[in-house]
């Protein structure tokens, strides 16, 4: 899994690409919450899934968790671009009423 972030305006963006499974979960944990430690001062997070290939229940965890932290920086997240398959566990899930997809 490769973490990847950027700030533009207030805006943090982080891009995950390949697979989020129990394998490469932790690592993507630690590189996400140091984009969000280094970037206190936005007022948004997006993470972008657009090269998400393979999400199970784990990327699900993964979310939450971020949600979690951002919700205790008082930071709103939200995703973006799932794919197809990603999108239908994501739904399925219900976690799109905890953190919304971009539009």
């Amino acid at each position: 899994m490769v973490v990847s972030g950027c700030v533009s305006g207030k805006v943090l963006y982080i891009s995950l690409a390949g697979e989020m499974d129990e394998c490469s979960a932790q690592s993507a944990r630690a590189k996400c919450d140091k984009l969000i430690d280094d970037n206190l001062g936005v007022t948004k997070i997006v993470i972008n899934l657009s090269e998400v290939a393979f999400m199970d229940s784990t990327g699900i965890g993964f979310l939450i968790g971020r949600y979690k932290k951002a919700s205790k920086l008082a930071i709103p997240l939200h995703v973006e671009k799932p794919n197809f398959a990603a999108d239908k566990i994501l739904n399925l899930s219900g976690i799109y009423s905890l953190i919304p997809k971009e539009k």
